[in-house]
């Protein structure tokens, strides 16, 4: 069996996240500068794999920053948020 996403050693610890003051976003922090969207949707547990991120990204059902994103390879970096069924997450740096 696979190994998830959210436990590779490339993402970090695993259930790293932190509410925002107003309690309504959550925090998925990453070790990196960037992470590529598609792995970011699994990190976050939005999708179970990549080739459902793919999926939802082809179907204009992800947005980044508000605006729809049809590229999963698009370049995420801290404090962009990502919205997809009605969850909105955003990117934070660890540490």
């Amino acid at each position: 069996m696979p190994t998830p996403a959210h436990r590779s050693p490339f993402f970090g610890k695993p259930g790293r996240t932190r509410r925002d003051k107003l309690g309504s976003m959550e925090e998925i922090f990453i070790r990196d500068d960037m992470i590529r969207l598609g792995q970011f949707l699994k990190l976050a547990n939005l999708v179970e794999d990549g080739a459902q991120a793919r999926e939802v990204i082809q179907h204009g059902l992800v947005k980044v920053n508000g605006d729809i994103e049809e590229a999963r390879g698009k370049q995420m970096h801290p404090g962009d948020t990502v919205t997809f069924n009605g969850v909105t997450v955003k990117v934070a740096r660890e540490g």
